[in-house]
């Protein structure tokens, strides 16, 4: 999924980025992914303006719940 030209990505953006984890790590489990491994995947991805280290566990949370709502598990 390219996303050059697109707008930037931020914390709260928790479908938008559900869909490029879903799309960076198809293998992925994400009811398994840790937070801290979660939110050094969300720092990677294409797009990703926002402050590092300004996340909360309740967006890394939403994050996950949206990623297996759209289909994340095997």
């Amino acid at each position: 999924m390219a996303r050059s030209g697109a707008d930037p990505i931020y914390w709260d953006d928790a479908y938008a980025i559900a869909l490029l984890l879903k799309a960076s790590h198809p293998d992925a489990e994400p009811a398994d992914v840790d937070h801290a491994t979660l939110k050094q995947w969300v720092i990677a991805l294409p797009g990703f303006s926002d402050d590092p280290d300004m996340t909360r566990a309740e967006w890394l949370d939403d994050i996950q719940c949206e990623w297996l709502e759209i289909g994340g598990l095997k």
